[in-house]
């Protein structure tokens, strides 16, 4: 196995840690010359109550993921980063990433950023990342903004 990456998968969702994570992506692909795969899961299981009022909250999820994407494959291009795609999907963001598109797309490295939840609803919910971290079958890299070192 060599010491570079070529298919770098990384996690986005509209937050703040993500796009951090976006911008390292950016640069380990540079280095790498490594092709990178953005993929959003939009989570259905926060529809379920409001979903049979509203039937367009799945379509505006949709809509800002596919805007999302669009803008941040454009800044990856213009950045110098060769091949960039993307993948919408639905379901569990836990076990879609590290297992489904991880494969799918032969990803070597998957970045995320580290979740923004308290330790309470870690406790509960466990972080996505964290669950990346142990299920993925490649090279995990979990981003922290720089606020969050040092706090814990």
């Amino acid at each position: 196995m060599g010491l570079t990456y070529k298919n770098i998968l990384v996690a986005v969702d509209g937050s703040k840690e993500a796009a951090w994570a976006f911008k390292k992506a950016i640069e380990i692909s540079k280095r790498n010359d490594a092709s990178i795969v953005m993929t959003h899961i939009i989570d259905l299981r926060t529809f379920a109550t409001v979903e049979a009022y509203d039937r367009t909250i799945s379509e505006r999820a949709n809509q800002f993921a596919t805007e999302l994407m669009e803008s941040y494959k454009q800044q990856a291009l213009d950045a110098g980063v060769k091949e960039v795609t993307y993948e919408i999907d639905y379901g569990s963001p836990k076990v879609k990433i590290a297992k489904d598109i991880a494969k799918k797309y032969n990803a070597d490295l998957i970045i995320c950023g580290a979740t923004g939840m308290n330790a309470v609803e870690r406790f509960f919910i466990g972080s996505v990342s964290e669950h990346i971290a142990r299920y993925a079958s490649c090279d995990v890299l979990v981003v922290r903004t720089e606020k969050e070192e040092g706090q814990e």
